[in-house]
Order: C-alpha cells, then sequence, then structure tokens
C-alpha cells in the first residue's frame, strides 16, 4: 500500500480545510451563557426570597399556634380559679401564683353575677394597668365580653382596648371574661386582662423574635401592639387571624431580612464563582478562537502564496520519502519530464530514469537515502534525466532534508535545475569566444603585416644580394671563386631560415585553434610570443627584459588563450612607450614567478606615460577603448581568458620620479600551477 503523503506537503499542494464562519456561533455560545448566568442569579435570588418567605410564613403559622395555646392555658387558669375550689382567703395567693406563671396577665378580677369586682390582683412584673384609668371606663368591653359568656356558658374575648400609662406610654390590652358556675348555677365571673404585647414577647421559640417583627393589627392596618428585636423590612410579611372565642385578631409577621443579595451564601458564591469562571473560560476559548482563526487565515494565505509561487518556479520541486517514494512535484518539474503529477507519484521507479541506467541510479539513490549517509552536499550533483518522449537532458539536483513540525526526518526536498539550456548557451559562449579569438589574432597579424613586411625585406634583400654575388664570382675564373661562393651560399640559407621562422611564428599563431588544457613551463609561453613581440619591438626602438623564475613553474593551462592575453598585453606596453617616452627607457619587461605555492604570476611592464584614474575606471569594459584604431575587445578578452582559468588580472600605474626615472604601467595575471608543481612548492615553504 502506498503511504500517505507527509502532513506538510498536502498543506502545500493547496488541499487545505475551509474555514466556516464561527463569529455566529461564538455569539450564540456567549448569548446562551449570558442567559444562563442570568437566569441562574434570578433564580437564586428568587429561591431565596422564597425560603425567607417560608420562614416568615412558618413563623406566623408558629406564633398563632402558640398563642392559641397560651390562651388556652390562661383560660384553663381561670376555670381553675372558681369558688368551688378556692375560698376567699386562697384566691389571691391563686391569683398571685398564676400572674407569676403567665406574663402576658396583668390582672386577675373575681366578679359577681351582676358583674360586680369582688376581688382582683394586679402582675407583680409590671405596675398596675388600671392606675392612672379608671377600670371602670373598660368596662363596658368587658360586660360585652361577660354578656357573650353567659349566653354561651363559655369564655369569650373583650375587643381590644388602649389603656394609658405613665410618662405618655398606653397599653393594648384584651379583656377575656370566663363564667363560674357550682351545681349549675352561675356564681360570677373571672376576668383576666391581657397585654397584647406581653403575649407576643412571650411567643417560642425566642429567636422568633430576633428574626423577626410580630404585632397585632387591625383591619386597616393600625398596629396596635408589637415585639421582637428589629423592625421589620416590610419585605417577607405574613398575616394570619388569630380566632379566639367572641373576637378575632390580626396577626402580622415582618421578617427582618431585606431582599437577598447576589451572593446571599457560600454554596451560590461557589455556584456563581464557577459560573464567572466558565464564562472567563469561554472568552478565553473565544479570543483563542479568534487567534487561531486569524492564524489558520494567515496560514492559508502563507500557504496559497507558497502555491503560487511554487506554480510560477521554472526550478523543479521534487519531494522523496525515507524510502526514495516521490510524494510531491511542483508543476515545472512535471513539464520538465514531461509527465503528470499523478503518473510520478504512482510510479514505483521514476519514469523520467533513462531505462539503462535504472539500477545504477537505484544504487545511487539507496546510498544516498541510507540513515547513516548524512545529508546530501549543498552543492548538488549533476545527472541525466529523460523526457517522456525519450529525450536525455542533464540535470542539476540539490537535496536538503525534509523535517515535519515535529522534528521527525521525514524525506528530502530536491530542487531540480534542467541545464540543456545552459549547456546550449555554454556552447554556443564557447564558439563565440573562439570566433572572438581567432578574429583578435588576425587583428594581431593584420597589425603586424608592416613589421612583417620591414622585417622580411633584410633578409630577401641580403638574399638578393649574395645570389648577385655568386652569379658574379661564378662568372670569374679565379681559383678563390668556390670558396667565395659557398660562403655565400652559406648567408643566403641563413637568410632564407630567419625568413622562414618569422612566417612561422605567424602561421602558427593565426592556425592555433582551441584545445584543451594542458601542463606546459611557464617560460614556454614567454618564449612562443617572443617572436611577435621582438618584431614590434625593434620597429619602436624598445628593448625585452625577460625575468623568469628558475627553474620555471608548471602551469595548467589553455595555452593558445594565455599567449594571446600575454601579447595582447605586450603589444599594448609597447605601445604606450612610442611617443612620450625616450629611446633609451623604452623597456618592456616580461616575468613570472610563483606566489602563494599555488599559483604563478605572469608580470608586463612598460615605462610609458601610466594609465589615468578615470580610464582605469573602464579599461576592462568591452568595446571601450582609446586609441581610434582600436576595437576595445582585447582588454576584456584578456580578463575572461584568465577568470575562465581561475585567476585575476590586475594593474598598477607606477609614479615617475623627479629626475624623470620610473613611471609606467605593471599589468600582472595569475594562472593556476600544476598539481605536482603546487604539492612541491608547498613543501619548500614548509620545509
Amino acid at each position: 500500500m502506498r503511504p500517505a503523503p507527509p502532513r506538510h506537503l498536502e498543506l502545500s499542494s493547496g488541499r487545505f480545510p475551509r474555514q466556516r464562519p464561527r463569529a455566529l456561533l461564538w455569539a450564540a455560545l456567549v448569548a446562551l451563557l449570558v442567559v444562563a448566568q442570568s437566569l441562574l442569579v434570578a433564580l437564586t435570588v428568587s429561591y431565596e426570597a422564597g425560603r425567607a418567605q417560608d420562614r416568615a410564613d412558618e413563623a406566623a403559622t408558629l406564633a398563632v399556634a402558640d398563642i392559641r395555646q397560651r390562651t388556652q392555658a390562661i383560660l384553663q387558669t381561670l376555670q381553675a380559679l372558681q369558688p368551688g375550689r378556692v375560698t376567699g382567703g386562697s384566691w389571691q395567693l391563686e391569683a398571685q401564683a398564676a400572674l407569676r406563671t403567665h406574663r402576658e396577665l396583668a390582672r386577675v378580677e373575681r366578679r359577681g353575677p351582676l358583674l360586680d369586682i369582688r376581688d382582683a390582683a394586679d402582675s407583680p412584673w409590671r405596675m398596675p394597668v388600671f392606675e392612672r384609668w379608671p377600670r371602670r371606663d373598660s368596662d363596658p368591653e368587658t360586660e360585652a365580653a361577660c354578656s357573650v359568656a353567659r349566653r354561651t356558658m363559655a369564655p369569650a374575648f373583650s375587643r381590644s382596648q388602649f389603656v394609658p400609662q405613665s410618662e405618655g406610654l398606653g397599653l393594648e390590652i384584651v379583656d377575656v371574661c370566663v363564667p363560674l358556675q357550682e351545681a349549675g348555677a352561675l356564681m360570677g365571673y373571672g376576668v383576666a386582662t391581657l397585654v397584647l404585647s406581653n403575649l407576643l414577647d412571650a411567643l417560642q421559640p425566642a429567636d422568633m423574635l430576633r428574626r423577626h417583627e410580630l404585632s397585632f393589627v387591625e383591619a386597616d392596618g393600625t398596629r396596635l401592639a408589637r415585639a421582637g428585636a428589629m423592625r421589620g423590612a416590610g419585605v417577607y410579611v405574613a398575616e394570619r387571624v388569630v380566632d379566639l372565642p367572641g373576637v378575632s385578631l390580626q396577626l402580622r409577621v415582618d421578617a427582618v431580612e431585606r431582599r437577598p443579595h447576589l451572593i446571599p451564601n457560600l454554596a451560590i458564591a461557589l455556584v456563581l464563582g464557577l459560573s464567572l469562571a466558565l464564562f472567563a473560560v469561554v472568552l478565553l476559548l473565544v479570543r483563542d478562537g479568534r487567534r487561531r482563526a486569524r492564524a489558520e487565515d494567515a496560514l492559508a494565505e502563507a500557504l496559497a502564496f507558497r502555491r503560487a509561487m511554487e506554480d510560477s518556479l521554472i526550478t523543479g520541486l521534487r519531494a522523496r520519502g525515507l524510502d526514495g517514494r516521490t510524494v510531491y512535484v511542483n508543476p515545472a518539474f512535471c513539464a520538465m519530464v514531461g509527465a503528470g503529477a499523478t503518473e510520478l507519484l504512482a510510479a514505483e521507479v521514476p519514469p523520467y530514469w533513462p531505462p539503462d541506467q535504472v539500477e545504477s541510479y537505484l544504487q545511487r539513490q539507496t546510498q544516498r537515502l541510507a540513515p547513516g549517509a548524512g545529508a546530501p552536499p549543498r552543492e548538488g550533483y549533476e545527472t541525466v534525466f529523460m523526457r517522456k518522449n525519450g529525450e536525455r537532458f542533464p540535470v542539476m539536483v540539490y537535496e536538503a532534508p525534509l523535517v515535519d513540525r515535529e522534528g521527525r526526518h521525514t524525506g528530502w526536498m530536491g530542487a531540480v535545475v534542467d541545464l540543456s539550456a545552459q549547456r546550449k548557451v555554454e556552447e554556443l559562449s564557447r564558439q563565440q569566444q573562439e570566433r572572438l579569438q581567432a578574429t583578435a589574432r588576425l587583428a594581431s597579424v593584420g597589425e603586424m603585416a608592416s613589421l612583417l613586411s620591414h622585417e622580411l625585406n633584410q633578409p630577401l634583400a641580403a638574399i638578393a644580394s649574395y645570389a648577385t654575388g655568386s652569379l658574379n664570382l661564378l662568372a670569374d675564373p679565379d681559383p678563390q671563386t668556390p670558396g667565395l661562393v659557398q660562403q655565400a651560399l652559406t648567408r643566403i640559407a641563413e637568410q632564407a631560415e630567419r625568413a622562414g621562422r618569422v612566417i612561422k611564428s605567424v602561421h602558427d599563431f593565426v592556425r592555433r585553434r582551441h584545445q584543451a588544457h594542458e601542463t606546459v613551463s611557464a617560460d614556454v609561453i614567454i618564449e612562443s610570443v617572443l617572436p611577435l613581440v621582438r618584431l614590434q619591438a625593434r620597429k619602436s626602438g624598445a628593448r625585452i627584459e625577460l625575468d623568469v623564475a628558475q627553474p620555471p613553474p608548471r602551469v595548467r593551462v589553455d595555452r593558445t588563450m594565455v599567449e594571446q592575453v600575454l601579447l595582447n598585453l605586450a603589444r599594448n606596453g609597447l605601445q604606450a612607450m612610442e611617443h612620450d617616452t625616450p629611446l633609451d627607457r623604452r623597456v618592456l619587461r616580461l616575468g613570472v614567478q610563483p606566489v602563494q605555492g599555488r599559483w604563478a604570476a605572469y608580470t608586463v611592464a612598460d615605462a610609458g606615460p601610466g594609465i589615468p584614474p578615470q580610464v582605469g575606471q573602464r579599461l576592462f569594459t568591452p568595446f571601450f577603448t582609446t586609441r581610434e584604431e582600436g576595437m576595445g575587445l582585447g582588454l576584456s578578452l584578456c580578463r575572461t581568458v584568465i577568470e575562465q582559468h581561475g585567476g585575476a588580472i590586475d594593474f598598477e600605474s607606477l609614479p615617475r620620479q623627479a629626475d624623470g626615472s620610473g613611471g609606467g604601467t605593471v599589468f600582472r595575471f595569475t594562472l593556476p600551477l600544476a598539481a605536482s608543481t603546487s604539492t612541491a612548492t608547498a613543501t619548500i615553504s614548509s620545509s
């Protein structure tokens, strides 16, 4: 089964998941959280309010039950004070005991059948309730209650009434009338005065009064009596009707609690805290989501830009896994080999490998992709690929390790450059270079034609003179004639050989073609151009001086091209001394010395006027010349030739001294030494 391509290759190929709009989803989530938090707070407040109201209702119910229980106990106490049970002397004792037991009672009376007061006892816990208000002023209410009690022969309560007290205060009281019977006959009445505020103060449990304000009110809301440590807040109120025999009292219970706070207790505080923390986490998630969305958008744009950049490249890109299988190619690579991406990714053996080279390529791939082989060299390697039509073409491959985001080595990424066009350009450049060299040599020969005619005139004239003399000697029968003729013929042969050497040197220079680099002695190159240099030196009256290291270094060069460079520089030096340099100072120096253990440095020095700075800046520019008849290609060609050999060429203008000595220009260029020479030089230097 074919392995899946690496994740980063899927992204680079443009299959990036499309982002869906998330703003509405995040907005809906935030809205739901806000609604949920609001409802939670509202429900919490409502729940706490309900609990407070329930406590108020419960307190009211307990208060009503306690009031009924206490009133029932009071009625039982009054019934125990019947005449048949107690005598006149013991009634006071029993009444005082009842008052001490029931603090809500302010007064107990024993009345006759006609409601006349026969005996009375006031509470020991307070001042007499009727000290400032005559008892008879409240009798109408008491008589009404006793009238009801007589008819029903059961206890009856009167309506509440206000009794003023000292210091401008007062009490709200209720009388209860209990008919006293003996053998079925009405013997009188037992009347007890209840202080409503004391009745409320005596309610149980005691903490009820700490958390609530209890009060008796009338139907219109007028408060009759109250009890409680604090005033009620008026928020949680419960009202109950206390039905007593003959009268109904309305009880109001007002809780001191106010409306619940936002955080009423620890449990709700924890819930709200967790909710707020959840809301904060959601906000952080929203922020992180927006950041991730921006990062994904930026990544998508970067990937789109990268895809566009890869598609626009003319360099082929190829990614291979650790098993050597191709997992990614760009359009330039597909166009280069003439096959589609699907075909290249599905092939077991790359179809762009020449069939006769598959085995060697597989071995090379195994060696290059082996785990211990290390990273491929950054300078790349050259190989041959084959197009789909069978055409083979050279390529340069640069490979680097392919690492995923976790730092794992997943394969190799290679850049493939088609060298076909470069090879064609190099071949064309080589041909043009050869033509340019031939043109330069022909131009040099053309300029030397006049020198050749002058140089050949002398040997030819000598030959003609010697030939004429020989003919004359042959006509003279002098016995010494044969010796003179032989001498003349020897001179003719010498002059003819001289003329032949001049012609041969020019012929060899013009006809010489490009040759492969060869190892030659550095002085041989100088000697090869000396005949042509001397021709122009004789015409200008200059001398030639040589400075060659002994033993001469050996260089590996293209001899023809280097001879052309040396000849151009020598001719330029001779031409520079033709006008402004005295005859006694017209000296051209040619030399070669080894430098730095790796190079041979050639020097061509003249005694001319030197090169101005403004001219020196453009000296090696093609088609730049200071002579009317020049083409401006000589020095440009010289620099090209030297740089092709890996060397360098430069010049230096020497200053002229006050006495007229010195001056001139020195051209230097370097050529690589042959391997054996370089090794020997390095050995000598180290020793």
